[in-house]
């Protein structure tokens, strides 16, 4: 699991120790993602299934894309899909992916680098391998992540970010048993690239066999913390976690999480994505992928959709594509 890597933690900066009565947060639940197929076909596990969205608020969905080997020919994508009302954040592990919006956003993201699209109003979007990718297969693993909008931030104009994967803040733990990799949000005095509309923190953090990462976390923050792989515990209550699970902490200042002395060979540490933000706390009516306030502006969403008001696909991508072929997310 690349992503971004250092050859020497103990040159990074470090976060602080835990202050003197720090309230270390304590587990409220711990889910396993069940595993589906996305878009045209690529495995995804759902990271949020069987989660309360008041819990979740303001992340709304997260998939899993892979780990996956592709066998030459294999890998697969989505097809133009429309967006309103949030922000989709793709994050890529290994592996390389292009992206396309109608607003004139988009490029190729590979190893760490960070694709944050802000939907907005509305707007048209496609992401899949490069062609070089589909001829030769190879590995693939990235995670995508939905975070609402607040009701005022619904109709803004699409923006796109491309974070590349050197632009993420690196810290490590007080022990440099912890590498962290900072992609947006301000963590420990020290902020990420990624502009967000929704304050929120993003964290890719592998923790070494055995060491501990107590992180300061926003105490108004909501804190999930998700396995991308390895074994371990989190919370000052130490439930166990492993690959694909969620954990939902409950309140206070520093998010912990501990590294299984022994890891699977395939898995030499503990890699999981931190995240927390400001929770919202607006109704949310959301159906395929239309992330709104009210049904009324769902079926809107629909409306202006097939009216053709969400924008057009570029020229250069009309002969390859069908702009009703699917969604992010099953309906």
């Amino acid at each position: 699991m690349p992503a971004v890597t250092v050859e020497d933690t103990t040159t990074l900066p470090r976060v602080p120790l835990p202050a003197p009565r720090t309230v270390r947060r304590r587990t409220r639940s711990v889910t396993t993602a069940p595993s589906g197929f996305e878009g045209e076909g690529f495995p995804v596990r759902r990271a949020f299934a069987g989660v309360d969205l008041r819990a979740l608020d303001p992340f709304i969905h997260m998939d899993q894309m892979g780990e996956v080997e592709y066998a030459p020919g294999e890998p697969k994508g989505t097809s133009w899909h429309p967006h309103r009302g949030f922000e989709t954040v793709t994050y890529i592990i290994d592996g390389v992916f292009e992206h396309a919006d109608s607003h004139g956003g988009g490029g190729t993201i590979s190893n760490g680098d960070t694709q944050w699209m802000t939907a907005g109003g509305g707007v048209l979007h496609i992401e899949r391998p490069p062609e070089h990718l589909v001829v030769s297969g190879g590995l693939f693993h990235g995670l995508q992540l939905w975070v609402n909008l607040p009701r005022a931030q619904k109709w803004v104009e699409p923006r796109y970010q491309d974070l590349r994967a050197d632009s993420s803040v690196l810290l490590a733990s007080p022990d440099a048993g912890a590498f962290l990799r900072v992609i947006a949000g301000d963590v420990a005095g020290h902020t990420g690239p990624g502009s967000t509309y929704t304050p929120m923190a993003m964290v890719h953090a592998t923790v070494a066999p055995g060491a501990t990462l107590d992180l300061p976390w926003r105490p108004d923050f909501n804190a999930l913390v998700y396995v991308l792989s390895g074994s371990g515990s989190v919370g000052i209550d130490g439930a166990p976690v492993s690959t694909g699970q969620l954990a939902v902490l409950g309140p206070g200042d520093t998010v912990t999480v501990n590294g299984a002395v022994r890891q699977e060979s395939r898995t030499p540490a503990l890699d999981v994505v931190i995240l927390g933000g400001l929770p919202i706390r607006e109704p949310i009516a959301m159906y395929g992928p239309f992330v709104m306030n009210t049904r009324q502006e769902v079926q809107d969403a629909f409306a202006d959709f097939s009216a053709g008001r969400l924008g057009s696909i570029p020229a250069q991508y009309v002969p390859h594509s069908d702009v009703r072929g699917g969604t992010d997310q099953p309906e």
